[in-house]
């Protein structure tokens, strides 16, 4: 059955020679995949002058980098990475495809998709393989890729099967996978291919490149502060910047949070925003949807602060507080000032 079955290909998202952590934790996520497949864990890697990137591809787990290197694939444009990509799933037919749900995979994923009639689900959470039986028109499937995300604006956590033309497609957030630590004595197989690129795809220019970096890292963060709708409104919301400054955190915050106005997005945390791992995360005034506990309940301790007992939030938190938080954060702030 193994040998019928396409390898697992990561696309590899690069800039300026860096590769993207969304990639390396999809290259874990695939080799776990493939070795359940018993299939090779392969990287696809577009660019112009990137090969020295392969070392690092095979630290982490691949098997197999696929390098195509032109000048038209650097800086990153969507026709030129569409057609050599389309143009390698057909010679190899692969079995499945991840891409980080970045500005980049969003944009060059459903475009290859389309291209290739292949199923492509968005913003996955949990990648599985399992048997699949389709008993609306009687069909089995073995080893199938399990999409599983949030649906419904999260309210039911949805499992999709794509069966039709393989690769099986999807895209995945930053931080949702476990990144493992490198392996430096891996090796693999470099196999170079030579882009077949037409004037219909180097039609687009980059006259200017303009990036701003981001003021605040929530995924490598130990501790997170969190405030939500229930805090109430922008002036109260300080207090959860307060907490967090005290304890020498970063300061986080749900969609809804984020929607009022109160926060910018960087500092979302959740399905939509960022999946984090820290050692200590204080959600304040956070009900708990679906969501948002995707990104924060691999935290290793969860201390929740809620007036609403039957709030969501304390069903993952470690430890939890009924009470209003206009009072318990001044006393927890009262307090570890104290300690310290």
């Amino acid at each position: 059955m193994a040998d019928q079955i396409g390898n697992v290909w990561i696309f590899i998202e690069q800039e300026e020679g860096k590769i993207a952590d969304v990639s390396l934790e999809l290259v874990c996520k695939g080799r776990e995949l493939a070795n359940q497949l018993g299939v090779k864990t392969e990287a696809v890697l577009l660019g112009n002058n990137v090969e020295s990137l392969a070392d690092t591809l095979y630290s982490y787990g691949c098997d197999t980098v696929i390098l195509a290197e032109d000048e038209a694939l650097e800086p990153f444009t969507v026709l030129p990475y569409a057609r050599v990509l389309t143009d390698l799933i057909v010679e190899h037919k692969p079995n499945i495809l991840l891409f980080g749900a970045t500005f980049k995979g969003r944009e060059l994923a459903p475009r290859v998709a389309s291209e290739k009639l292949a199923g492509l689900t968005a913003d996955c959470t949990d990648l599985q393989i399992d048997d699949f039986d389709d008993k609306v028109n009687k069909a089995s499937y073995q080893n199938k890729l399990m999409q599983i995300r949030p649906a419904f604006g999260g309210n039911i956590i949805a499992t999709i099967v794509n069966t039709w033309d393989d690769p099986q497609m999807v895209t995945v957030r930053e931080g949702v996978m476990k990144m493992d630590a490198p392996d430096s004595n891996r090796t693999g197989e470099l196999v170079k291919v030579t882009p077949k690129l037409t004037d219909a795809e180097k039609v687009i220019k980059v006259i200017e490149r303009v990036r701003e970096d981001k003021t605040v890292d929530l995924k490598g963060a130990p501790i997170i502060v969190s405030g939500g709708y229930g805090v109430g409104d922008k002036e109260t919301f300080a207090m959860i910047k307060e907490l967090a400054a005290t304890l020498g955190g970063e300061v986080g915050a749900s969609r809804a949070a984020v929607d009022a106005g109160w926060i910018d997005h960087d500092h979302q945390v959740g399905q939509t925003g960022v999946t984090v791992r820290p050692k200590l995360y204080i959600a304040c005034g956070i009900s708990g949807s679906i969501q948002h506990v995707a990104g924060m309940d691999d935290s290793k301790k969860i201390i929740a602060i809620n007036n609403d007992p039957d709030a969501p939030i304390f069903s993952v938190a470690h430890y939890g507080i009924v009470g209003d938080l206009k009072d318990v954060i001044p006393k927890m702030i009262k307090a570890f000032k104290a300690k310290a």
